[in-house]
């Protein structure tokens, strides 16, 4: 019982982390890397897929094309002032947005950017492991469950939050040869 609720809050974390994850850009275009660009809308920050529509024509190419064409500028301006570093250009009707290939000094730091993200979220699993010993802990001490209860259930939990720290590596693992493709 309590490890099911500990399996689902570290199965939240792992989500979480492939949401940041996909925030940081490789050399390769792709939508997802818009998925935090909010623009001014009606006077709501708004996601920019809910205000465009969002294509991948090439490899290193996005094209945005806003279905209001009174906020291509906003849309333009949201993205200039992003930590992507990208400089889109607008015809009037749509905005295209070039990928341009990643140095090596950027690399480093989106390398290094990656590997942050997974280290919170592996001592955000480790953070929901502890919890759920300490309640353990506490109902055996309110005579809830015995001695050699807790222990398999520390065992189980153990091998939950192994499991869930070996899928954070992999993902990790996953996006460092993203990032030093080109």
């Amino acid at each position: 019982m309590v490890e099911n609720d500990g399996s689902a809050r570290m199965v939240k974390t792992v989500a979480a982390f492939k949401d940041e994850l996909n925030a940081i850009r490789t050399g390769r275009a792709s939508a997802v890397l818009f998925d935090k660009i909010r623009v001014e809308y009606y006077g709501e920050k708004t996601p920019l897929a809910q205000v465009a529509q969002i294509s991948v024509p090439e490899a290193r190419m996005l094209v945005i094309q806003p279905f209001d064409k009174a906020i291509i500028g906003e849309i333009e301006k949201e993205i200039q002032k992003s930590e992507l570093r990208l400089n889109p250009s607008n015809d009037g009707k749509v905005i295209r947005v070039a990928i341009p290939p990643l140095t090596a000094d950027r690399r480093k730091e989106l390398f290094k950017q990656a590997g942050k993200i997974a280290e919170t979220s592996r001592i955000a699993v480790r953070n929901i492991r502890r919890d759920i010993n300490e309640d353990m802990k506490k109902q055996q001490k309110d005579g809830k469950i015995t001695g050699d209860e807790l222990k398999n259930a520390e065992t189980e939990l153990q091998k939950v939050t192994d499991k869930f720290i070996h899928e954070i590596n992999a993902i990790l693992s996953d996006k460092e040869k993203e990032i030093m493709e080109d």
